[in-house]
């Protein structure tokens, strides 16, 4: 059953980009016309908007074996999005009728992270 699209205002773009921006020397620049989260050149995170079912989401790095648990675990809430689902890719809707866990979208975003910084990052990570 397709989601009513959020109001813009309603968007939680601002509550990802705080918790994207606050990983060590992350930088935000879009990607095929979305706000994406890169370390160095390396993305990290993109906030899907536009390019799944006109939901509201975030596709992000996942560590080996977390995508397919995740989905089998909530699939309402995970997905694999098109293009990088099949390279381990998960994606989190934000538009669903509760709000979004921004605690687990922290820690997933943290793990998507990890996968793509340069060790002297994942340094000043740990560090915190």
């Amino acid at each position: 059953m397709p989601r009513k699209r959020l109001d813009p205002l309603d968007v939680p773009l601002d509550q990802v980009r705080r918790i994207a921006l606050a990983l060590p020397e992350a930088t935000e620049r879009p990607s095929h016309g979305e706000p994406a989260w890169f370390v160095g050149k390396r993305l990290f995170a993109t906030y899907a908007e536009q390019h799944h079912d006109d939901r509201v989401a975030v596709w992000l790095a996942a560590p080996l074996g977390a995508q397919e648990a995740l989905i089998e675990e909530d699939p309402a809430r995970f997905f694999r999005p098109p293009y990088v689902g099949v390279r381990g890719w998960l994606g989190i809707y934000l538009d669903l009728p509760a709000a979004p866990d921004w605690d687990e979208l922290a820690e997933l975003l943290a793990d998507s992270y990890r996968m793509v910084a340069p060790k002297r990052l994942l340094a000043a990570l740990d560090a915190r």
